[in-house]
């Protein structure tokens, strides 16, 4: 039997993606921090700039934040030339993170229980927010 999985890293994590002119800075946090050094074996950034070869990143460097069980990848030159140059759809690169978010992960079976959402769906929140029965506008 196969001691591991592999996932796609939303599964794992979740991301948020921002730019600076023609940088694209993409955080990797994880849903759970038992997931954190599985994140900080693979999640290289080799591996990131290999995902974003068609991009052609001038560099990528990763900065590990272990109290937050979060990695931030910067990747140069990768909008096309910024915002404001740019000719593409997402000039910001606000999607890159799901790219990124595409990326395999073995995962231990022994930390499964800690993975949200399946494989074929959109990862569901890890802490579900109670469901309101009643509005409150309907309460005059």
């Amino acid at each position: 039997m196969n001691d591991f999985i592999t996932v796609a890293l939303h599964r794992a994590a979740h991301g948020r993606t921002g730019d600076k002119g023609n940088r694209s800075n993409i955080s990797v946090i994880a849903w759970h921090p038992a997931l954190w050094p599985l994140l900080v074996e693979q999640i290289t950034e080799a591996v990131v700039a290999r995902q974003f070869a068609h991009r052609q990143p001038a560099r990528v460097v990763r900065h590990l934040l272990p109290q937050l069980q979060a990695m931030n990848f910067v990747l140069d030159e990768v909008l096309d030339g910024g915002v404001n140059d740019a000719l593409n759809l997402d000039s910001h690169g606000k999607a890159l993170s799901y790219l990124l978010l595409d990326l395999p992960l073995q995962v231990p079976r022994a930390l499964a229980v800690h993975l949200v959402g399946a494989d074929d769906a959109a990862p569901a929140h890890p802490f579900p927010l109670p469901l309101s029965t009643t509005n409150q506008r309907d309460k005059t």
